[in-house]
């Protein structure tokens, strides 16, 4: 592939850490580089609104804000490259990374790749997700208040999250058998 491309601090991930971790570092002048991932910007891309950050009360979009926060990283002259990381070797320094596009080491690497929720893979799932199926009840909670709600999956977190997030009547378990 070619010599690698050699960075102070590399950072995985263009979600919003990913991109926080970048105008900090950019600031503190570490001349960051940023490799976003599969998917540019993160699970955020795929919200329609954002209700819940602060100073932005009205009509926010997930990809609205990845793209400020994409502006804010480059603002500060952080680099951000397209690819997907697939092999890391964390044994010795630098670090090395190889990505669908090239090799990369680093001196300090920030993982910041995120989460993914786990759907059951149910054909009305799709046509619900945001109509009533969420993955995040941190997020989406407080729509379901006083509500009735179902929480399959999320072991100890899934239950406890929906508790904490409104007055819930749980139905069924929060833990379904392995």
């Amino acid at each position: 592939m070619g010599t690698a491309k050699h960075s102070k601090l590399l950072i995985l991930g263009s979600g919003p850490a990913g991109y926080t971790a970048a105008v900090y570092a950019a600031r503190a002048n570490l001349q960051p580089v940023l490799i976003t991932g599969m998917e540019k910007g993160g699970q955020l891309t795929t919200t329609t609104e954002v209700e819940n950050w602060p100073g932005d009360p009205n009509d926010l979009t997930g990809p609205l804000l990845m793209e400020r926060m994409h502006e804010h990283a480059t603002k500060f002259e952080t680099e951000i490259l397209f690819d997907h990381i697939n092999k890391v070797d964390l044994q010795n320094r630098p670090f090395r990374l190889t990505g669908d596009s090239g090799e990369y080491t680093c001196d300090a690497l920030i993982i910041a790749t995120g989460a993914s929720a786990r759907y059951l893979g149910l054909p009305s799932e799709e046509a619900f997700k945001g109509r009533g199926v969420s993955a995040c009840a941190t997020c989406d909670g407080f729509f379901y208040r006083n509500q009735k709600v179902a929480v399959i999956g999320g072991g100890k977190h899934g239950g406890r999250r929906s508790a904490v997030s409104g007055e819930h009547r749980l139905r069924g378990s929060p833990d379904p058998p392995s």
